[in-house]
């Protein structure tokens, strides 16, 4: 039986993948400003630390930092997609079971999560989530794509402007010298040699028959339901 317990760091830093329903909807992108409003919105009731995000047509990637002794990211989660469904008109397929119970057909009801152990795997996740749209074939390089904190990361220095990380996929680590960087940005931000990074306390828990990729395998990491 899959084990369904969440992986609760309390001021822990945590990578996210999140899915719409539909698979092959470009809404995320086309309602772009929704979604923003929606995580401004969670954001100024139940604040949390942006490290990284990638919204892709079908699906967005970002890293987070919760405030000392909070651990409530399902709840966050909860409300961003409840507040970015409310802004969208009725009209996406949905089953009978969904209507009875009064469910959008706009998310996927589970999502991906891992609790960062280090700072390696911090730099690690940053990568993949501002290489993504280039995996995906959207652009050709992590600049090109509007809808990232990558532009945001090259303004404070944590990359050189011509960071492809083409060789840091292949290793699952940092290229060009960017990971003392990042490293250096936590380490400001937590006041501690280790960026704040919290031991994954959790063992298994995977919701899917692999992780969807090699950097989220291991302890921490597993599918959350909302």
């Amino acid at each position: 039986m899959p084990d369904y317990r969440r992986n609760r760091v309390p001021g822990g830093t945590f990578f996210f993948t999140v899915n719409l329903f539909d698979r092959r909807s470009n809404l995320l992108v086309a309602r772009i400003d929704a979604l923003r409003d929606a995580v401004r919105q969670v954001r100024a009731r139940a604040p949390f630390h942006i490290d990284a995000w990638v919204v892709l047509p079908d699906h967005m990637h970002c890293l987070w930092t919760l405030p000392e002794g909070d651990a409530n990211f399902p709840g966050r989660w909860r409300a961003i997609k409840t507040a970015f469904a409310k802004a969208l008109p009725i009209g996406e397929p949905r089953s009978p079971v969904m209507t009875d119970r009064g469910e959008r057909g706009i998310w996927q009801r589970r999502y991906w999560e891992h609790t960062i152990c280090d700072d390696r795997d911090f730099a690690a996740h940053m990568d993949y989530t501002h290489f993504n749209p280039v995996k995906h074939g959207l652009v050709a390089h992590p600049a090109d794509w509007p809808h990232s904190s990558f532009h945001r990361c090259v303004v404070g220095a944590l990359y050189p402007a011509g960071w492809r990380a083409t060789a840091a996929m292949n290793r699952h680590r940092p290229a060009n010298g960017a990971e003392p960087k990042r490293r250096r940005q936590r380490e400001h931000r937590t006041g501690s040699p280790s960026g704040g990074a919290h031991p994954a306390t959790g063992r298994g828990g995977m919701r899917c028959a692999v992780p969807p990729y090699a950097c989220c395998s291991g302890a921490g990491s597993r599918a959350t339901t909302t």
